[in-house]
């Protein structure tokens, strides 16, 4: 066996045990199925970022023919290999981060306000769910001044790169 084609198979081998370890967390009936409303936390754990959009396609390509609000393991694991391998959904880069604050901190002040962050979260783009905005504020808005510094924010929203 060539080195190259070894390496190959330690790669596959390590992403199917992290796919394994990270679907096992929420196999709470250790029957190989995981509800469907976990996949997104699964694969945001495997450091993998999709919108919702390309969430529901990931799930459509690993669900029942008549749903049961379940996804297998069986199913999972493939279609998380081939995500993982080919390096789809991967978070965005600090710089990237720090440009999109950037634009939205229009007066150049170095944060935003709770409010401009509760503004552009629900009016711009793909809207945040409320629990989705809440959780943002908690861990973005500094309570006491109620405003985001959002360079200290971003090191904390930055998945290091294995």
């Amino acid at each position: 066996m060539s080195g190259e084609k070894e390496a190959a198979e330690a790669l596959v081998t390590d992403l199917q045990r992290k796919i394994t370890e990270a679907f096992n967390v929420f196999d709470h009936e250790n029957n190989q199925t995981v509800d469907v409303r976990e996949v997104g936390t699964i694969i945001r754990s495997l450091g993998c970022c999709p919108t919702e959009g390309e969430l529901h396609d990931m799930l459509a390509e690993v669900e029942e023919e008549e749903p049961t609000g379940y996804i297998r393991f069986e199913k999972f694991l493939p279609m998380m290999t081939k995500v993982l391998l080919e390096r789809r959904y991967r978070p965005v880069t600090e710089d990237v981060l720090l440009r999109a604050f950037e634009v939205l901190d229009e007066s150049k002040k170095g944060y935003l306000t709770r409010d401009e962050l509760v503004k552009y979260m629900s009016e711009e783009g793909e809207p945040f769910t409320q629990e989705e905005m809440e959780e943002m504020i908690s861990a973005a808005v500094d309570p006491d001044k109620s405003i985001v510094l959002y360079k200290d924010y971003i090191s904390t929203m930055v998945i290091e790169d294995s």
